[in-house]
């Protein structure tokens, strides 16, 4: 599996394939319509000026990918990325979504980011466990927040320190690697 950083033009229908089937079958993405190829390719453009979007490959095929993004949009917040990661169907469990995350963060903290956070509707185990393989905590619960499919979700809140806390004000936060 080869892990690398997302092009938009070249990677922007693998990922809207990937993430379609989340959005029209699932309350694991809160988005109601599939995003266009177009519209992956201007996100990953877009995110990619400041976050890291990456893609990993099997057999020369993209089977899936993981984004940071802006937590918040107040400058206080800029230290801190929400990431999301979403794997082909017919790929899970075998890796993919741990590969694309260990590599997201180690991005994100040479980049000079404090903190990851991941929201996940719940119940989802597969994706607790995955994050915290990855070393997330939970740090709470938004209940009763989103509509989807006919019912409310809930959204947990999980995050995990990228790097220590300074004392002072830290660096500003580099440019993706």
């Amino acid at each position: 599996m080869l892990i690398r950083h997302a092009e938009p033009a070249r990677d922007g229908g693998a990922c809207a394939a990937i993430y379609a089937p989340y959005v029209l079958e699932t309350a694991i993405s809160f988005e109601e319509e599939p995003p266009s190829p177009p519209e992956l390719e201007r996100r990953i453009e877009t995110i990619s000026a400041r976050f890291p979007w990456l893609v990993a490959e099997a057999g020369g095929a993209v089977i899936g990918y993981a984004y940071a993004s802006a937590h918040r949009e107040r400058a206080a917040y800029r230290w801190a990325a929400e990431v999301a990661v979403y794997v082909d169907r017919s790929h899970q469990r075998q890796g993919a979504g741990l590969a694309l995350y260990r590599a997201l963060l180690e991005d994100l903290q040479r980049q000079g980011f404090h903190m990851a956070c991941a929201g996940i509707t719940l119940p989802n185990d597969a994706s607790v466990a995955l994050h915290e393989a990855c070393g997330f905590q939970p740090v709470g619960v938004f209940r009763s927040v989103g509509w989807k499919l006919g019912a409310w979700h809930d959204v947990g809140w999980w995050q995990r320190e990228l790097r220590a806390p300074e004392p002072r004000r830290p660096a500003e936060p580099g440019p993706p690697t």
